[in-house]
């Protein structure tokens, strides 16, 4: 065993998590789901069995990430973030063969207490604001907040809100360039 876990935690049999990785308090990562290495499990995180996890994948308090819920590396999932599997469910209706696929790009944040309904592809370094209901795909670097959530500007991947002057922002930490055309922000 190459990661830490609570001794509170359950983990099942058959899941699959990299080295360095640390799991917290009441925290249960099923059988068949994948946990990528150096990556924080807070307390209180159900990770369901098709679930994937990159690498550096942090997971704050009280996060239940369902059936067909794939992050990729340097995700941050903020404390009681909701991820969606069903876009209409019934008690009393078996709808796993409805199951949608939510995909979460390299280095995107998913602010605390934010819905994420399932199908939704959100954009790598995109950045989602705490509270918001994300009902749409979210494109790369977009900063998007409120219920329904709406994109309200851009995002460096380091986190600063980006200006653009003739289709140029510059990230205020780090000096990255990016370019803004037909509405897509690249790194340049």
């Amino acid at each position: 065993m190459n990661y830490q876990a609570h001794p509170t935690a359950t983990i099942d049999v058959g899941c699959t998590i990299g080295n360095l990785t640390v799991i917290w308090h009441y925290s249960h990562i099923m059988s068949g789901a994948i946990v990528g290495s150096h990556c924080v499990i807070g307390q209180n995180v159900y990770i369901a069995a098709t679930v994937k996890l990159g690498n550096q994948v942090k997971v704050q308090n009280n996060v239940s990430l369902y059936d067909g819920v794939i992050c990729e590396d340097d995700v941050f999932i903020g404390p009681s973030a909701v991820f969606t599997n069903v876009t209409t469910p019934r008690s009393a209706v078996n709808k796993k063969s409805e199951y949608l696929k939510t995909i979460v790009h390299q280095g995107a944040t998913i602010g605390a207490n934010a819905t994420i309904l399932c199908g939704i592809t959100i954009g790598k370094y995109a950045m989602i604001g705490a509270g918001a209901v994300v009902t749409n795909n979210v494109q790369p670097y977009a900063l998007v907040i409120g219920n329904p959530a709406k994109q309200v500007g851009w995002v460096s991947e380091y986190g600063c809100k980006l200006t653009f002057n003739n289709h140029v922002a510059t990230c205020t930490t780090t000096q990255q360039k990016y370019t803004l055309y037909n509405e897509a922000v690249t790194k340049v």
